[in-house]
């Protein structure tokens, strides 16, 4: 090899970066944490909006609901769109709509500015966690993609986490108003940053191709024309996107409860100052992303003791589900603050365990073609009924004067999911019993 051909090879593999795909991770990551700040913004500034503008804490509910149920609709579409316009565009134009829909909430006067404002905030979110998820099933075999869905989705309870201390430090500073166009403004640098630095692995300079042999090995043969020829509404012919649905309902209708009114029970129910809510409530959703991380590390291990991966998640799915429902009903007789947060914090790290395998197991229930849609049925079915919850949380608090009702109705509700994720996904949904279903019906 003559020395300018050395050289030039040597400059090629000083470019390479080193397991690229957890690069491409982090920045899954910090989508989720910043989209997560973004839902968490109300619950912080609610009682100032409340005293300011005279809100209730039903309206304060039915902002969460109405987000939720955008957020819904719109998982429907998104899978399509991801899978038509490509990740890349889909998360630039995803975190630049939801970062202005999170700025104008500063300018806001009435409940009908909020609703309208959280309902873009709806529209801009919907894509982050299917779009994640097709990344991801992108740049990881498939052996890894229960570990990637735990971390790329821990960025939801990170989000949730640095929310209340951050941004409580930024409403006492200069603020509500301040705090919402604060956030609007990272968001837009963020997805500027992630067109300048994104490629698919397949266009990546910077990706060995050591690295990127170890992705094409685990991932599906081919995503043929077969798959791509089969109608997304087919999927809800089968039991297993039903599970999916159900089982994921259960789990966003608590991390609603906890994402809209946790600040507001900590001080109404425990006594909590509004300054010092900041760093209370942040501890259960540290819980909650350690919990969504190492979550899939049970599963992995469980693997290698011989299940298959779709059993090993299942198991752990129906597990945390009971375990979580027994914490909730507990909540109601804790009286003081150390042991509310116990329980409190261990629930919530069930519920981002629950999460961030339900996302994972959805690339061993479909075809890797499927990721992006089958994600946005589920995310549907879990963000249309869970947009009840808040505002039904709101309404029994109005009449009651406690959320006790609340917490041991959702008790109730998550120990549903050991039912849903137990009985309902125990296989995958075979590629040519859906073809079969497809061509029936066409004929």
């Amino acid at each position: 090899m003559s020395l300018d051909a050395e050289d030039a090879r040597r400059a090629r593999d000083h470019r390479k970066v080193r397991n690229l795909r957890y690069v491409v991770l982090i920045w899954l990551l910090l989508a989720g944490v910043l989209n997560y700040m973004d839902r968490a913004s109300v619950s912080i500034a609610a009682p100032h909006m409340i005293d300011e503008l005279g809100l209730t804490q039903t309206d304060i509910g039915l902002m969460g609901s109405v987000f939720s149920w955008t957020y819904a609709i719109c998982q429907l579409p998104v899978g399509y769109l991801i899978d038509k316009v490509g990740p890349r565009r889909m998360y630039f134009l995803a975190v630049g709509i939801w970062s202005i829909a999170s700025a104008l909430m500063a300018a806001g006067h009435t409940l009908g500015h909020f609703l309208l404002f959280r309902v873009l905030l709806g529209i801009g979110e919907s894509p982050n966690s299917p779009n994640s998820s097709k990344i991801s099933t992108h740049w990881f075999p498939r052996s890894e993609r229960g570990q990637a869905a735990g971390i790329w989705d821990s960025g939801s309870k990170w989000g949730s986490a640095i929310a209340p201390p951050v941004l409580t430090v930024l409403m006492l500073a200069f603020g509500w108003r301040a705090m919402f166009l604060a956030m609007g403004v990272a968001g837009i640098v963020l997805a500027a940053a992630f067109w300048a630095f994104y490629r698919a692995p397949e266009d990546a300079k910077r990706l060995s191709d050591e690295e990127y042999r170890h992705i094409l090995a685990g991932r599906d043969a081919a995503e043929s024309a077969d798959a791509e020829r089969i109608p997304w509404l087919k999927l809800f012919t089968f039991r297993q996107t039903w599970g999916m649905m159900l089982g994921f309902f259960t789990s966003i209708w608590i991390w609603n409860i906890f994402i809209t009114f946790l600040p507001l029970f900590l001080q109404h129910s425990l006594g909590v100052s509004i300054a010092g809510t900041g760093g209370v409530a942040a501890i259960p959703y540290v819980v909650a992303a350690l919990g969504a991380i190492f979550g899939g590390r049970i599963t992995l291990v469980l693997a290698r003791r011989g299940r298959s991966p779709l059993a090993s998640k299942r198991v752990v799915l129906v597990i945390a589900s009971i375990a979580t429902g027994v914490l909730l009903c507990l909540v109601p007789l804790v009286q003081t603050l150390a042991l509310a947060l116990v329980v409190l914090s261990l629930a919530l790290g069930l519920i981002a365990l629950v999460q961030a395998q339900a996302w994972a197991v959805t690339s061993d229930i479909v075809p890797d073609a499927y990721a992006a849609r089958f994600g946005g049925i589920m995310n549907f079915g879990g963000y249309f009924g869970g947009a009840l919850a808040p505002v039904i949380t709101g309404m029994v608090f109005d009449a009651t004067g406690s959320y006790s009702p609340s917490f041991v109705l959702a008790g109730v509700i998550a120990a549903c999911g050991a039912l849903f994720f137990g009985l309902l996904i125990r296989r995958p949904i075979p590629q040519r019993a859906a073809a079969e279903a497809s061509e029936a019906a066409a004929a």
